[in-house]
């Protein structure tokens, strides 16, 4: 796919929509910052995956500090977040929900920038893999909780498994946009049911 056009534009700045709202409704339901410290943690969320990819790629500057459109949509749902938030009884499940949805997006968006970096579909797996979980870690890392990438068995492994599905539709030569949906939707299906039903990795006795 290449990263100059709209359809992986779209894809990258829906994530970042999704977890910078999912990094500010943590802020406020669990370390409850004020605003200041809800805008930083939504927008950290938002972009550290992709500037964690960029700097991977040697694609410096990364694309947050070379396209306008990233700060101000991760900007913007943060404060969407902030003033929002009184409306919302149970932010919970909201939460899961945009973790879960930026988690799938970026997978995607990150397996396809590594394939056009020319690098390997392994490694473009994974580098999908570090973008989807990159930005939840600096979250969690911030407010002082162990990142779910380290407690939760169905965290990483959706990500890879959304990532492996977009970079094979890929070398099949599907067309952008459906590969990247598949991938996409079937990340976050086993990251919702990993949530509903208490799934994880197998653990040490």
């Amino acid at each position: 796919m290449d990263t100059s056009s709209p359809t992986y534009l779209v894809l990258d700045l829906t994530g970042t929509f999704a977890f910078a709202l999912n990094g500010a409704l943590t802020a406020i339901r669990v370390a409850r910052l004020d605003i200041v410290g809800v805008v930083t943690l939504g927008m950290l969320t938002a972009l550290g995956g992709g500037m964690v990819r960029d700097t991977l790629l040697d694609a410096l500057p990364p694309a947050t500090f070379r396209d306008w459109h990233y700060l101000t949509v991760a900007a913007g749902g943060s404060l969407v977040a902030f003033m929002a938030s009184r409306s919302l009884d149970r932010l919970a499940t909201p939460i899961l929900m945009l973790d879960a949805a930026g988690l799938s997006l970026f997978a995607v968006s990150g397996a396809l920038k590594g394939l056009e970096f020319g690098i390997g579909f392994g490694q473009a797996v994974i580098l999908g893999a570090i973008t989807a979980v990159g930005g939840g870690t600096l979250r969690d890392v911030l407010i002082r909780e162990i990142p779910s990438v380290l407690t939760s068995g169905l965290y990483a492994i959706p990500a890879l498994v959304g990532a492996f599905v977009a970079v094979t539709g890929d070398r099949l030569g599907i067309s952008d946009l459906p590969s990247a949906v598949t991938g996409a939707v079937v990340c976050f299906i086993i990251r919702m049911l990993g949530v509903r039903f208490d799934v994880h990795a197998p653990r040490p006795r």
